[in-house]
């Protein structure tokens, strides 16, 4: 099996040691398959039979997602270079090359749904959650001002015309910026309409109390 390595020791616990100090992991990344328990023998010395065990690490989250990018690219012909974070149960993909406009698709939404699809990839069988997210080019952070602007901009504009605005359909993400950003301010309210993936964000007067429905 690749990347398995087959380990002997006296004992079965000797032998797994043996494989770790060779693979540099912690007992709680690997896999072991015992193939032969060991035994002293008669008197200790006669028929004895050393352990011997399997031991292959688990796959990881960067594993999977690497693996399932790695196919998407090449389908794509794409070269592209990938770096991995892996913290407190989120992995952070940072993807680097010459044509990222294509990954980023229009409004983000093909990396969207990248990081989606490696997002099901990632927690395919597993009982933890891992939060994915894929960025490239500072595309996010660089998005997220562009909303911030325009949210401010808009409740101006609601203000100044008396006149609720409905705003383009957004994933749920991106709502939750002009939410956010519009929160603390007394006179506008805002919530969410339709239905995913065409669900669009109101900006409106404050009559009575904001929502939180993103």
């Amino acid at each position: 099996m690749e990347n398995s390595i087959e380990k002997t020791g006296k004992t079965v616990e000797e032998a797994i040691n043996e494989a770790l100090a060779e693979l540099n992991l912690e007992r709680d990344k690997v896999d072991v398959q015992v193939l032969e328990e060991g035994s002293k023998g008669l008197f200790g010395i006669i028929g004895t039979k050393v352990a011997r065990v399997l031991v292959t690490p688990k796959e990881t989250a960067e594993d999977r997602a690497r693996e399932f990018l790695n196919t998407i690219f090449e389908k794509m012909n794409l070269s592209v270079k990938m770096q991995f974070k892996e913290k407190n149960n989120s992995l952070n993909i940072l993807l680097e090359g010459d044509t990222m406009g294509i990954l980023i698709g229009r409004r983000g939404e093909t990396l969207d749904s990248l990081q989606y699809l490696t997002s099901l990839v990632v927690n395919k069988g597993d009982k933890e959650y891992i939060r994915v997210f894929i960025d490239t080019e500072n595309y996010r952070k660089k998005r997220e001002e562009t909303l911030v602007r325009l949210a401010k901009k808009l409740a101006d504009r609601v203000l100044k015309y008396r006149r609720s605005i409905t705003l383009e359909p957004m994933n749920p993400y991106e709502r939750r910026i002009i939410h956010s950003t519009l929160q603390h301010n007394s006179m506008i309210t805002t919530y969410s309409v339709g239905e995913e993936p065409n669900r669009k964000v109101v900006i409106a007067l404050n009559n009575r109390r904001k929502s939180n429905n993103f």
